[in-house]
Order: structure tokens, then C-alpha cells, then sequence
């Protein structure tokens, strides 16, 4: 297991990198290959390729269980070169070596325990996608369709670094406002300028009052770019926006408060577009949902591991499953943390009682 993770973090995996997200799933389409099991390959135009392998149940149900996650990370081309897979004591480092290859690699050998022995209740589907880190705009329709027809989703996300799974998260909408204005020389012919700079200004400080933290709603403008020149009034401008959000009310309460703040001009002569560029539904845990939790909780418990649910601002696809009413239980994978940072780390001693905790939850199913 840590020699195949050791591979698939060595080779990057940004989001926008369809080629290098491409070989890492190449490399999980070889090892369902080189084990017998038989894997799809469905193709995206922009990002990332989507793969699905099966494996036959041999009990009675026949809605597949799901174990999902996703090979994207967050981080530029060349850095598994800067700074390759490696391991200290008991952890593992390098970019995306928790969030989340471990998790794929965990579910590609659970996949392949099951095929090679038998006792799956139901078939079992392994989904790999290309985009999460992005809020899956490629992936999304797959994730939904596979999760429709499904009897619960195992989301290899990692584990906390309490050991806890996670069975709420918030939704979230990241959004680009960008304001148009009026170039001049900022010297010679001032006052015939607009300044989508200044407009922007204005919008940043009224849409800091969409964060209510009571509610858990929050919003961060973080990017902000813009002009042409020093001595040019700035024709346009724009900023990058980030709303989370915990009930699914919320967000059009937030978003309908956006949106005003967009339409108003304080600048006089500016205009303004608000693009919702990606999103994530949040995860919410029902009844069924906890009876899957359940049955988790108590394989890890005959292996010596308390494990509790948790709620989390981090959005994730695991919210697209349970939106369309899979019951879900997220975070299953092995136990990392600082995911998205240069000291992000694996426990690699989590990577077997993780993968054995799983297999024993699904072979309880009926």
C-alpha cells in the first residue's frame, strides 16, 4: 500500500493539470487491471478523466456500495519534484499524500480484497475523480449519477487528526465578481475616469457583513486584481469570493445579500457581473446515514479504535451524494492532517485499521 501511494504522490496532480491527473488515474487503472477487476474509463474534455471499477457482490443486494474519492490536489506543477514522497517515524509526507491518495489507495485494496475473496453484500464501485479540489465541475454529473442508484458512499476523505470521521461539512459557493469601469491617464485627464478599483473597494466592505458566524455562515473575498497601470484609472477589476454556508437556506439568504451588493454601484458609472465558478452542496447526515456510521463505528471499535462523527467547514463531494439521498459517511480514509500545505502528513500506521475498518462495515451491510 505505501509503495503504490509512494508512486501516485510522486507524480502531480494539480487540478488544472489534466495530463499529470490523467497518469495517476492511469496508475489506479493498472492496478484494477493487474488484479482482475474490470475498470471504466470515462472520458472529460478539461479536466481530469473519471474511472469506475466494479466488483461483483455475492450476497443479495444489488445497489452498489460506493467507495469514492478524488486524485486532484491543490498544488502547482513540479512540486512532487520539489519535494517527493517521504516518510519520518510514523508519517508520511508529500503533496497530497493524505488529501487524499491514501484514501484512494486504501479503497483500491479494499476493492481488491473483495474481489479476491468474496463476502461484498452487494457490488462494489470504486470511483476516482479529477476535480474535487475545484468543486468538481467535470465530475459532479458522475458522482450524482453513481451515488442515485447506490446503497450508501464510503468517502475516502482523510480521517481527522482525532481519528474521527466527518458527517456534516458546509456547502459552499466560490464565486468572481468583476467590475467594469473607465480607463484615463491619471495625471493628464483624471476626472474622465471610472475606477472599478474604488467600486471594488466599496464592495469588499459590505460584503463582509454576509458573514453571520452565529449561523456558521461565512464569506471571504480572497483574490483581489485589477488595473491597467499605476498612472491609468482602473478600467476593470475583480475579486474572488467564498461563501460557506451550514443549512441549505442560507445560502439563498447569502446569496440574494451578494447579489444586491454586486447590483449597487457606489462608484457612478461602474458595472458589475457576479460567475459562480464552482460549488459544493453541503453534507447533511440523515437517519440512514447514521445507521452506515454505525456500522463503521463499530468494526473500528472491535479494532481498538473509538472513532466519533465530526462537522466541518471543508466542503467535499461527499454533499453532492447525500444531496441526491445516498446515505454517506465521509472521511473514512486514513488519518492525516494540514492537508493543502507544504507539512501536510499521513499516520501511516492508520492506513491498515482505516482499511480494515471499511471492509468489515460493508461486509455488515444487508
Amino acid at each position: 500500500m505505501v509503495k503504490l501511494l509512494e508512486e501516485v504522490v510522486n507524480l502531480d496532480s494539480g487540478s488544472y493539470d489534466k495530463e499529470g491527473v490523467d497518469r495517476v488515474g492511469e496508475r489506479f487503472e493498472r492496478f484494477f487491471t493487474e488484479h482482475g477487476i474490470p475498470v471504466v474509463r470515462r472520458p472529460r474534455e478539461t479536466f481530469g478523466d473519471a474511472f469506475l471499477a466494479t466488483i461483483a457482490g455475492s450476497g443479495g443486494g444489488n445497489r452498489p456500495i460506493v467507495l469514492m474519492g478524488h486524485r486532484d490536489t491543490v498544488f502547482p506543477k513540479g512540486e512532487a519534484g520539489r519535494r517527493p514522497f517521504s516518510v519520518k517515524g510514523n508519517r508520511a509526507y508529500g503533496p497530497g499524500v493524505a488529501d487524499m491518495k491514501a484514501g484512494l489507495v486504501m479503497n483500491a485494496f479494499v476493492a481488491a480484497a473483495f474481489h479476491k475473496h468474496g463476502g461484498a453484500p452487494a457490488p462494489l464501485t470504486v470511483l476516482i475523480t479529477s476535480d474535487e479540489e475545484i468543486g468538481s465541475p467535470a465530475c459532479r454529473p458522475i458522482i450524482e449519477e453513481t451515488a442515485r442508484g447506490a446503497r450508501c458512499v464510503f468517502n475516502a476523505e482523510p480521517g481527522r487528526p482525532t481519528g474521527n470521521v466527518v458527517t456534516g461539512r458546509k456547502g459552499g459557493v466560490f464565486m468572481e465578481c468583476t467590475v467594469t469601469g473607465k480607463a484615463s491617464h491619471s495625471g493628464g485627464n483624471f476626472q474622465a475616469g471610472i475606477s472599478a478599483i474604488n467600486e471594488v473597494a466599496h464592495k469588499i466592505v459590505k460584503l463582509k457583513d454576509v458573514t453571520d458566524l452565529e449561523r456558521g455562515t461565512t464569506l471571504n473575498v480572497g483574490l483581489v486584481s485589477g488595473g491597467q497601470s499605476v498612472n491609468t484609472v482602473a478600467p476593470w477589476a475583480k475579486i474572488g469570493i467564498d461563501l460557506r454556508y451550514v443549512e441549505p437556506p442560507h445560502r439563498a439568504e447569502a446569496m440574494a445579500k451578494i447579489e444586491a451588493i454586486v447590483a449597487e454601484a457606489t462608484v457612478e458609472g461602474t458595472s458589475a457581473v457576479l460567475e459562480i465558478k464552482g460549488e459544493f452542496l453541503p453534507l447533511v447526515q440523515d437517519e440512514a446515514s447514521k445507521e452506515i456510521l454505525g456500522l463503521y463505528q463499530e468494526a473500528m471499535s472491535s479494532l481498538g479504535h473509538k472513532v466519533e462523527g465530526e462537522f466541518s467547514g471543508g466542503c467535499a463531494d461527499s454533499g453532492f451524494t447525500s444531496a441526491v439521498g445516498c446515505p454517506t459517511v465521509c472521511s473514512t480514509g486514513p488519518v492525516g492532517g494540514l492537508a493543502h500545505s507544504p507539512d501536510e502528513y499521513l499516520e501511516l500506521d492508520s492506513i491498515l485499521p482505516r482499511a480494515k475498518g471499511v471492509a468489515m462495515a460493508i461486509a455488515a451491510l444487508r
